[in-house]
């Protein structure tokens, strides 16, 4: 699994297609696929291609302002995130997500790090279940 680490990135330019993208992202809260995002945008009426949608995504990602994982099957998946370093619940079933934070993580993160003569590191989590709506 793969999740965007929120280090200090350079601001997002703001393109009207990167506002589309934002608007988007800003209407749910669970991680939805690059298509998925598309289709709002359309249903919105804007006018933006599926590549510009991934390009954006990846570049929001880079710049510390959105989450992208990778769900059970691979796809990437991407939600509005928070300022902080955190990890995710995610459901299953429906996409439902929650942000968590992990000290004891962090900790084992660092710790095995140092056994290993490792610095500068970085590290991602997310754990998959099923949501108590959907159980």
């Amino acid at each position: 699994m793969t999740s965007t680490d929120h280090g200090a990135r350079p601001a997002v330019r703001p393109t009207r297609q990167r506002l589309a993208v934002a608007a988007a992202l800003a209407g749910f809260d669970d991680f939805r696929s690059a298509q998925e995002i598309h289709d709002l945008i359309c249903q919105q009426g804007d006018s933006v291609g599926l590549a510009t949608v991934y390009r954006t995504l990846s570049a929001l990602a880079e710049a510390g302002e959105v989450d992208m994982l990778r769900n059970e099957d691979g796809e990437a998946i991407w939600r509005s995130c928070s300022d902080t370093h955190h990890h995710h619940l995610v459901c299953r079933s429906c996409g439902a997500t929650v942000e968590v934070e992990g000290p004891a993580v962090e900790r084992w993160t660092n710790a095995i790090a140092g056994e290993h003569g490792f610095a500068d590191i970085s590290h991602t989590l997310e754990i998959f279940g099923t949501c108590p709506a959907c159980r």
